[in-house]
């Protein structure tokens, strides 16, 4: 007998055509089929819709990006259309259920998998009732961008509204009579209402040792009072500020730079010295004084273990010198 591959359950038969009228291809085949007609009842219902504005809703890939698998077709179809920023609710669906590709894949799934020819009709869409959804959707989707249209222009009107009102409120202000300038003293200045800047007061104001710019008060209210000190200022020097040396660049009196931090001499020693903090407290050697002088004498010279020779004779001759030292004594 012929293998036969069931496309609907993804495996191959070999018991032929017979598979088709099998207890697993037939519960399969009515699954696809409810969800297939699931999907097609609600395109259709909200093709029904008498405000079919509803169906124009502001793009979200998150939510209108989902596809509805077609059995007869075999591929996903995307559920919902976009157009522009805006997305169509179930009209790319309805779109396809009404096309005449699908129309015929349908017929031939319905051919080959020897399914009901009453179930057939709820997974079609008819062309006019296709027809009717488009016409009413296009004209929502006309009335929706003129409202969006209207919603900006208004927007619109209310910026152009704000700045007419800063603007008055600017101009209100710049119009005000400048009272005259009131000083109190010599060094005591009350600035005017006014936003002029140009005044007697902002001239030059005497200073503690010489004749001194004063400062620009335009920013202050007219309620505000300062004193003004004069600019304080050292003869001959400056500050970074006025573009002067800094004075860790400055050289010395003697001609001499002055040295800033540690030398690169103390620098690796402190490093050195981190090393050994490190290292076990008791190690062989921690506490050895590096700076004390030593001879050559302090190799041991009992062990003869530099010298030429084996080790037994090391041993002996060690024996036999203190041998001769206990003698000498």
């Amino acid at each position: 007998m012929a293998v036969h591959y069931c496309g609907l359950c993804r495996r191959s038969a070999f018991t032929g055509r017979r598979h088709l009228y099998s207890a697993g291809h037939r519960r399969r085949l009515r699954e696809t089929l409810a969800r297939l007609q699931e999907a097609t009842a609600a395109a259709r219902a909200a093709a029904a819709v008498a405000d079919v504005a509803a169906a124009v809703r502001r793009y979200d890939p998150a939510e209108h990006d989902g596809r509805v698998w077609c059995p007869c077709c075999g591929r996903g179809v995307r559920r919902d259309r976009r157009c522009g920023g805006l997305a169509l609710l179930q009209a790319g669906l309805l779109r396809h259920l009404a096309g005449p590709e699908h129309r015929r894949q349908t017929a031939r799934f319905w051919r080959e998998n020897r399914a009901e020819a009453a179930l057939r009709e709820r997974c079609l869409v008819p062309a006019e009732e296709y027809e009717r959804f488009a016409q009413a959707l296009e004209q929502a989707l006309g009335e929706h961008q003129r409202r969006e249209e209207e919603r900006i222009l208004q927007m619109a009107a209310d910026i152009r509204e704000t700045e007419r009102r800063q603007r008055e409120t600017v101009q209100a202000a710049l119009q005000l009579q400048t009272e005259p300038e009131l000083c109190a003293g010599p060094s005591v200045c009350r600035r005017p209402a006014g936003p002029e800047r140009d005044s007697p007061c902002a001239a030059e104001q005497p200073g503690p040792s010489r004749m001194q710019t004063g400062p620009d008060l335009a920013w202050m209210e007219s309620s505000q009072v300062l004193t003004f000190i004069g600019h304080q200022e050292t003869e001959g020097k400056g500050n970074v500020h006025t573009g002067a040396k800094p004075p860790w660049l400055a050289e010395e009196e003697d001609g001499s730079k002055q040295q800033i931090g540690p030398s690169y001499e103390e620098f690796l020693k402190h490093k050195e010295k981190q090393k050994l903090k490190k290292l076990p407290v008791e190690r062989v050697g921690a506490n050895f004084d590096h700076t004390s002088q030593t001879s050559d004498s302090w190799l041991p010279s009992f062990g003869r273990v530099w010298n030429h020779g084996r080790r037994w004779q090391s041993r002996h001759q060690f024996r036999t010198e203190s041998g001769e030292k206990k003698k000498k004594r």
